[in-house]
């Protein structure tokens, strides 16, 4: 796994945003995926909103996906081995970067065909504990006519990132405005931030 977790952080470190391939195994990529059906089709997923937990905004016309945060409470085999694997990152990424990262926090997140996320900072404008944004496809064969892309806003370009199942980025969550382009089939991933307390 460290090859991995150095391409992400090469990348990154070379470009202010790291993609790689593979950070998620095929098989455990896979057991979310399904985890994350079931949940849909148990109707427990939630309108995601915008803003802190004192502040929570659900306006459809900036943000349309479902969440669903992951918990260990929940004692899912496969949400633990994503937690375990996390674990393992962020064990890496302060022993090679001293980044200082001290917990994270993620969700399921599932887009329809005809939602979206506008542009938007990841950090919240009065709590900087949201270091990093993480971001795991679970989409197998994903088309370009399907929509959906993340596009990352650089100074002088933007980047767009098909959400393909296997690809893992990785980005400051204070430096990069991004958005979640209008999908045009079911778009599903694993979202989430390091953070510092």
């Amino acid at each position: 796994m460290e090859k991995i977790f150095d391409c992400l952080i090469d990348s990154f470190i070379e470009d202010k945003v790291g993609v790689t391939e593979g950070f998620l195994s095929a098989s455990l990529s896979a057991h979310l995926k399904d985890n994350l059906i079931a949940l849909f089709e148990n109707k427990k997923l939630v309108n995601a909103g915008v803003g802190n937990d004192m502040l929570v905004n659900q306006d459809k016309l900036i943000r349309s996906d479902v969440i669903y945060w992951l918990d260990r409470k929940h004692d899912n085999q496969y949400e633990n081995d994503f937690f375990d694997l996390m674990n393992r990152f962020v064990a890496y990424l302060n022993r090679t970067c001293y980044t200082g990262i001290t917990g994270y926090e993620f969700h399921y997140a599932l887009y329809e065909p005809g939602t979206f996320y506008k542009k938007h900072i990841d950090q919240f404008q009065h709590n900087g504990s949201r270091q990093y944004s993480m971001i795991m496809y679970l989409n197998a064969g994903w088309k370009i006519e399907d929509g959906g892309e993340l596009r990352i806003y650089h100074a002088d370009e933007e980047q767009n990132i098909s959400p393909n199942s296997g690809k893992s980025v990785f980005f400051k969550s204070s430096d990069l405005a991004h958005e979640v382009l209008l999908t045009n089939k079911q778009r599903m991933s694993i979202t989430g931030w390091l953070k510092i307390n």
